[in-house]
């Protein structure tokens, strides 16, 4: 098959569908990868065909205001206030995103496989094949078992499936003009009304993929359609030209525990004072960490006996070989924490990651979530020193860890996605 890969966002957004593409071209099928033009080095270091599509909302990332939403994860008036500021910059950015899916679409595939923040399903009717619509957090298929996890505060078990029409309507939100696009754009006819992402313009419901590990959900739920699949997470391995810078061998060739600290592309108000932080509570842990500065949410510092800083280094390498893992709770990085194994400590900023700081948490593999909010030396010094420390998280990270990777998250997802042809 002729298969169009198609994803939007930061690194954790990209990644999975790159362990997709390598999947389904080992398989012998024809994979072209459209993803940010900022993550061009990524796929192309795995051979696949890229194709570049508009950083947009990407280029906000050092915007005061994005900073301090993901730093305070909308909390309270200002929060929501905020929350409308980013709609307002958002959108426009999007344009040229949809412009550039329009295009890259254009030359055809038989299949579409896409991020479920894109309009992947108008893509899918213009070029008369099948599309399906890939989330890495349960956010998008109703149930009754769980609340929206995207909602903060509690609500009646009754509204439980309504509220995730939350999804939707965030995505009308930052998904920029997409009713004008698919008139003037796609040539479409115009489409009135609510619209339900997880269904085809016939109205019948499509194959949904949910990229994580079904071992997160609590309770897994029964009320789940035969057409919702959560196949693991999708991992990938280090690059095959890659290896190791020798300052990261040497550092982690040491006797004493070595930390892993990063938030990936999550990047608050103050990347100094986050650093700072860092570096008192590694001192106050007496541990030595290796600091992932990411796309600037911390300050890069100087490196020591005790703290080396990076700025990037394959999670799927280096978590299996520290003693604990300090991340901000994003998908991507939640799936390679917990299939290395390792105990946890998780610190989230926003919309999914306090999901899947208390999940982690509820399997044993991590103290309880540190917010952002909550963050200084001493509360990540204690949580740090737990997780070094408590044999009993140790085994529950090292069970966590072998079930997850016996999900095979991409081995699932490639049978369903030939599947979808037949």
């Amino acid at each position: 098959m002729d298969i169009l890969i198609l994803t939007h966002g930061t690194r954790g957004d990209v990644q999975p569908f790159v362990a997709l593409g390598c999947a389904l071209t080992e398989a012998g099928h024809s994979v072209r990868l459209g993803a940010p033009a900022a993550s061009e080095t990524l796929v192309r270091s795995y051979g696949l065909q890229f194709v570049p599509i508009a950083d947009g909302p990407n280029k906000l990332s050092t915007d005061p205001i994005i900073r301090e939403a993901f730093e305070t994860n909308y909390r309270g008036l200002r929060g929501k206030g905020l929350a409308f500021e980013l709609a307002r910059k958002y959108r426009p950015m999007m344009d040229e995103v949809l412009d550039d899916l329009a295009r890259i679409a254009r030359d055809g595939a038989d299949l579409l496989v896409y991020h479920v923040i894109l309009p992947g399903q108008q893509l899918g009717e213009w070029l008369g094949i099948p599309a399906l619509p890939v989330c890495m957090q349960p956010f998008w298929a109703p149930t009754s078992a769980f609340q929206n996890p995207m909602h903060a505060l509690r609500i009646p078990t009754g509204l439980y499936r309504l509220s995730y029409r939350t999804s939707n309507l965030w995505y009308q939100i930052l998904s920029g003009h997409t009713r004008r696009w698919r008139t003037t754009t796609l040539g479409l006819p115009a489409r009135r009304g609510f619209r339900d992402l997880l269904r085809g313009p016939d109205g019948r419901p499509v194959t949904l993929l949910q990229a994580f590990s079904a071992h997160l959900l609590a309770p897994m739920p029964a009320d789940y359609p035969s057409w919702v699949h959560t196949t693991g997470f999708w991992r990938l391995p280090a690059a095959p030209e890659w290896s190791p810078p020798r300052t990261v061998a040497d550092f982690l060739a040491a006797d004493s525990p070595v930390v892993y600290v990063g938030f990936g592309s999550m990047a608050g108000v103050d990347p100094e004072r986050t650093r700072r932080t860092i570096v008192e509570a590694v001192r106050l842990a007496g541990v030595r960490a290796v600091v992932a500065t990411g796309w600037g949410g911390i300050g890069i510092g100087r490196s020591d006996d005790n703290l080396l800083f990076i700025k990037d280094v394959p999670h799927d390498w280096l978590f299996s070989r520290v003693s604990v893992v300090v991340h901000h709770g994003g998908s991507g990085t939640s799936g390679a924490a917990l299939a290395a194994g390792r105990p946890q400590v998780v610190c989230p900023f926003f919309v999914d990651q306090p999901y899947f700081a208390q999940r982690i948490h509820a399997l044993g593999a991590a103290p309880p979530p540190l917010p952002q909010r909550d963050l200084n030396p001493v509360t990540l010094a204690r949580a740090i020193e737990t997780a070094v420390n408590d044999s009993a998280m140790a085994v529950s990270a090292a069970e966590a860890g072998h079930l997850v990777r016996a999900e095979e998250g991409v081995d699932h997802a490639l049978k369903i996605v030939e599947a979808a042809r037949i």
